[in-house]
């Protein structure tokens, strides 16, 4: 069974990058993150656990990216907010903030790929297909293993 391929991401603004679409991203693994800085599994787990993930796997195999995915406590988790938050955190990933369809209070990512809830952690395949979606922190040991699994897909580079 063929995985399906991943949505793109609704973007309204990036931390910490340019814009950055999901294909620009093609033949590489992503890990993407979808997180509230005042989410308390955010903060305390799923974003530290992104950090070591990127330090981990740092190469140019593998694209950590966050998703602020604000459901809840608009006000108090705007642009400003969010960009002290990632200066604080010393979070150097890319960060996008999903986008919002006027008096909708979920976003449009988070509606695309039916998230339960924030932390989600979504993995991508090197050609663009969402292998796994999990709502929650993931355990660290199997989501190396995961992102293991994935790596060992990619094709082995001439220079090895």
């Amino acid at each position: 069974m063929t995985s399906p391929m991943a949505p793109a991401w609704q973007v309204s603004r990036w931390f910490n990058s340019e814009p950055l679409a999901l294909a620009d991203l093609r033949g590489r693994v992503v890990l993407l993150h979808a997180f509230q800085m005042l989410c308390p599994a955010c903060a305390m787990q799923a974003l530290p656990q992104m950090q070591r993930v990127r330090r981990a796997f740092a190469d140019e195999r593998l694209a950590v990216v966050g998703l602020h995915t604000v459901f809840e406590h608009h006000d108090a988790q705007g642009p400003v907010s969010l960009a002290a938050f990632l200066h604080e955190y010393r979070y150097d990933f890319p960060v996008g903030v999903d986008a919002h369809d006027e008096g909708d209070p979920l976003p449009r990512t988070m509606r695309t790929y039916a998230m339960q809830g924030t932390p989600t952690l979504v993995l991508i395949d090197a050609e663009g297909r969402l292998r796994q979606q999990h709502f929650g922190v993931a355990d660290d040991l199997a989501l190396g293993a995961s992102i293991g699994r994935l790596l060992a897909e990619l094709p082995v580079a001439a220079d090895a």
